[in-house]
């Protein structure tokens, strides 16, 4: 074999620096190319960014939060918009008055209005009210009898009053509130029906019992006031015991609606 034509790997290349436009050959070049690799994701050298697994747990926490809260806001929009649309084919406006039939004064109807897995409460509720109507109207009638036998003019002025401030109170204070929480489905509403309502059955008890204190006596037919008369007046001591039967049962309704619409109002929230 010749070797003597095998190039040196240590001999360096004459190379003319006067010579002009002369280049050095690339294959002679002992210095290798640096190649420009771009860094980025997937790469050696790129950096290693560190995630809070809490924060990532309370990220998903928050959506799923959200996600309720979106689908929990859809289903009242739904059912608000279901109280709309059988509103308006009923052909009833919201604030039209239609109760009673013959004169309307406020309005009702609590078959278009009212959830219908409430519709029975609120019947009931409205059965209390309509109670404590009869209650203070057959109040001044008996009041009236007993006054006509000579009981005197300050109990029937009272008895009166009684009616004519209580009818209205007790719609604006209890049943309306309890009828908008139903159709709105309010708490506080709920919360403001339940205080009133509260000294609703408050009063009906201390009518029933009728202590000669606070309000005069026979003003109101309580059992107190039903057995003083009946010694002077049998018939207006009648009047009285009718009177305090009437409280009663109404004291027991009212004490009874209020349970349920609790047990309504802490299962439905």
């Amino acid at each position: 074999m010749n070797r003597h034509h095998d190039p040196n790997p240590f001999d360096e290349e004459e190379v003319n620096p006067f010579s002009k436009g002369a280049a050095a050959p690339a294959s002679k070049s002992r210095i290798p190319p640096i190649a420009s690799e771009p860094l980025g994701f997937g790469q050696r050298h790129d950096a290693t960014v560190d995630i809070p697994l809490d924060t990532t747990n309370d990220s998903k926490k928050k959506g799923q939060e959200l996600a309720a809260w979106e689908a929990d806001l859809k289903r009242r929009e739904k059912e608000i918009k279901r109280r709309e649309e059988a509103i308006s084919r009923a052909g009833v406006p919201v604030d039209d008055k239609n109760w009673p039939p013959l004169f309307p004064i406020i309005h009702h109807d609590i078959a278009n209005e009212i959830p219908v897995d409430a519709q029975r409460l609120q019947y009931l509720a409205f059965a209390s009210w309509l109670g404590i109507v009869l209650c203070l109207v057959f109040n001044v009638v008996a009041v009236t009898v007993c006054w006509i036998r000579g009981g005197g003019v300050k109990i029937f002025f009272l008895a009166v009053i009684y009616a004519l401030l209580g009818v209205p109170l007790s719609y604006v204070l209890w049943y309306r509130p309890l009828y908008r929480a139903m159709r709105t489905d309010s708490a506080l509403k709920f919360s403001w029906f339940f205080m009133f309502y509260l000294l609703h059955i408050a009063f009906c008890i201390f009518a029933a019992i009728a202590p000669p204190i606070v309000f005069h006596g026979k003003s109101l037919t309580g059992i107190l006031a039903a057995i003083d008369v009946f010694s002077d007046h049998v018939l207006v001591g009648i009047f009285y015991l009718v009177g305090f039967g009437m409280f009663c049962l109404e004291a027991l309704l009212s004490l009874w609606v209020l349970q349920k619409i609790y047990m309504y109002f802490r299962g439905h929230k």
